[in-house]
């Protein structure tokens, strides 16, 4: 039987094994899935004894990613770019490292709004470890004037720097003028997360083609995100990101390609009424 997990601290929030449990008994796989919790100073240790523990890989969350990246003999191009590993597996003896997060955020556009990146200007809002999945998701999807903003301007600067020719940093206080012309929006900040102050964000004068998506989904429907509805533009909530990034982790450990559908969805709206955000 094929044993996978998720590691962080904490972790006993994370949505991960009602994912992937829902998928092993919907393929009806041999197989478990749990949540561990690791203390950073364990994690290279617990790491180093996976395969004689009967793990075939699994998923790294906070404040794992980084030293993932570090422990792993190779990594994908998209671990490699971004600088960080969430998902770990084994491969001709060797442990393998990748980064799904740019896969789960792309793979919920097209699910959700199928024309999103015909328009190749965007706006990032945040400069943290979160953007630079999504930025390197932009890169590969082809755009070529992605606007990042953020409260230290510097921070802003080294991503752009990182991702190269197309991307752009910027104080936060150009956020108006800088939104008059994007085709898309994404918030990858912990602005407007429950517990978390809202992100205010004026949208008038937007294109009204604009798409508006939010990396946080507790709540589903973000502050931010409930603005841009109000003011008449099609947005995307982050839960489809979350679903979509466990796909390829699970296709490695189970060797089936599972597939997101609403019932899913349903599955881990439900849980989150009343829990809290991975």
């Amino acid at each position: 039987m094929h044993k996978a997990f998720v590691t962080g601290y904490p972790i006993k929030h994370s949505r991960s094994p009602l994912i992937h449990g829902h998928w092993l008994k919907k393929y009806e796989l041999e197989g478990s899935y749990g949540a561990i919790e690791v203390v950073p100073e364990d994690f290279s240790d617990f790491v180093s004894t996976l395969q004689q523990n009967g793990y075939v890989g699994g998923n790294v969350t906070i404040p794992h990613k980084e030293v993932a990246f570090s422990l792993c003999q190779k990594r994908d191009s998209a671990a490699e770019e971004i600088g960080a590993v969430n998902t770990l597996w084994f491969e001709e003896g060797q442990l393998r490292g990748g980064n799904t997060d740019a896969y789960g955020f792309v793979a919920n556009l097209d699910a959700s709004a199928s024309d999103w990146d015909k328009q190749k200007s965007a706006l990032v809002l945040g400069a943290g470890g979160a953007s630079r999945a999504i930025l390197y998701a932009l890169k590969q999807r082809g755009f070529t004037d992605v606007r990042i903003v953020n409260r230290t301007l510097t921070r802003a600067k080294e991503l752009a720097g990182h991702f190269g020719s197309g991307i752009t940093a910027h104080e936060w206080a150009a956020t108006p003028e800088l939104l008059q012309d994007t085709s898309l929006i994404v918030n990858t900040t912990s602005l407007g997360m429950e517990g978390k102050e809202s992100l205010s964000i004026d949208f008038s004068g937007v294109k009204p083609n604009a798409l508006v998506t939010d990396i946080v989904y507790v709540p589903l429907e973000t502050p931010l995100l409930k603005a841009a509805r109000l003011a008449g533009l099609k947005t995307v909530d982050g839960l489809g990101m979350l679903l979509h990034q466990a796909v390829p982790g699970f296709e490695h450990w189970f060797g089936v390609r599972p597939e997101v559908t609403s019932e899913l969805r349903d599955l881990v709206l439900a849980d989150m009424n009343g829990g809290q955000q991975k």
